[in-house]
């Protein structure tokens, strides 16, 4: 499979943004806040077990440590300095626990966890079923995956405008809704249900968006990325391309379409990711997917 990522530039990219995340995060923490509302669908079962992936400073976990107070609660993430800033969110009177792994291969045991949480992280993936696999195998039967990602809307003003400028990408490619359906069905899990929704975030020019995307860690990490400097002559041609979006109160946009989905993990025995053609079976049409109110 041809490599979309750089993952070893991914984790040095986020290691540097730790102390610096929490304050131009702000979008994050908004999904996070809603993703974590959909534990409700939990009723009134308490999980033994909670694992937030890709936890950052880990706002979630404590969240869930708080609601949950009795039960093992497990930040994950890839870079080290996310999982130091965790230790603040963790305190000293319920704490939880902290590891440093990759999404893609979980070092957790089979059926260990009633839910995992992983609010965006998914779009540094490059094999969503195989990662939802991963996930299925640590999460009970029917324990609850909630997750969410970004949707092809997302920076889609920064892409064109690099676009202009230069040949080589600037922005990631973000899986589509029908794709993120699929892959969680290709790996099994049962009743999926997505929502959508659609942010627009501005600034006062692109330096000023490219500082907070680099804040956060999100640099660009592809492959195929231009391994040195952009230039002068191309960041001021991207500029003057980002201009024809300028609004008419006098900021530059910036759309973020956001993908959430839960679902439930199979009774054992289920077939996983290419052992049964069952699987597949299932129309995307079937899965609900709705598009929440701005």
């Amino acid at each position: 499979m041809t490599r979309t990522f750089d993952q070893r530039h991914i984790r040095r990219a986020f290691s540097r943004s730790a102390g610096s995340y929490d304050a131009a995060a702000a979008l994050q923490h908004e999904v996070e806040k809603r993703l974590l509302e959909s534990l409700d669908y939990l009723g009134e079962r308490v999980p033994q077990v909670l694992l937030d992936v890709g936890s950052g400073p880990a706002h979630a976990a404590a969240a869930m440590r708080k609601r949950w107070p009795r039960a093992q609660v497990i930040a994950l993430d890839l870079a080290l300095p996310m999982l130091r800033q965790a230790k603040k969110q963790a305190g000293w009177w319920k704490p939880f626990a902290r590891v440093c792994a990759d999404a893609r291969a979980l070092p957790l045991a089979e059926a260990s966890a009633d839910v995992l949480f992983t609010n965006l992280c998914l779009q540094w993936v490059e094999d969503l079923p195989a990662v939802f696999a991963g996930f299925r195998r640590v999460l009970k039967p029917g324990g609850l995956l909630l997750c969410s990602t970004f949707g092809p809307e997302t920076l889609h003003e920064l892409r064109e405008s690099f676009a202009q400028a230069d040949a080589v990408p600037h922005v990631s490619p973000f899986a589509p809704i029908a794709q993120f359906g699929d892959a969680l069905m290709m790996s099994g899990f049962r009743d999926p249900v997505l929502d959508r929704d659609r942010f627009t975030l501005t600034y006062d020019d692109l330096p000023a968006l490219m500082r907070e995307l680099r804040a956060m860690g999100a640099t660009n990490a592809l492959h195929n990325r231009r391994h040195t400097l952009t230039g002068r002559a191309r960041f001021a041609a991207a500029t003057a391309a980002y201009e024809t979006f300028r609004g008419a109160d006098g900021r530059l946009p910036s759309t973020w379409e956001v993908i959430y989905a839960h679902a439930w993990a199979p009774p054992p025995g289920a077939p996983i990711r290419g052992q049964g053609e069952e699987i597949a079976a299932v129309p995307l049409s079937s899965i609900p997917i709705r598009r929440r109110a701005e």
